[in-house]
């Protein structure tokens, strides 16, 4: 099963640092995304984007979690080629990974 089938996520930067929430449809499914989606699973989901450390943060007074991840952006958005220089399109990245 993809994450998309049971969660949503949104983007957000600052500088090169990129923050991807996942919240779950359901919130009877948080603590289950608790256990399986690990820093070092995204990690390796997103190894060709991220280069630097990822934090997760458990927010369960809101069934979310939040992952911060350093390196991301090529730059950040003022110095940074590529097309999606915010990384808006690496929520739907993250939302691919299997569990």
């Amino acid at each position: 099963m993809k994450l998309y089938e049971i969660a949503h996520s949104r983007a957000g930067d600052k500088g090169n640092t990129l923050t991807l929430s996942l919240i779950p449809y359901n919130e009877s499914d948080y603590d289950m995304l608790c256990n399986k989606i690990t820093v070092e699973k995204v990690k390796n989901h997103l190894k060709n984007i991220i280069s630097g450390e990822i934090i997760r943060y458990e927010l369960p007074n809101i069934s979310s979690l939040l992952f911060v991840c350093e390196n991301a952006l090529l730059g950040g958005v003022t110095t940074s080629l590529a097309i999606d220089t915010h990384g808006k399109s690496l929520s739907y990245a993250l939302l691919e990974m299997e569990i």
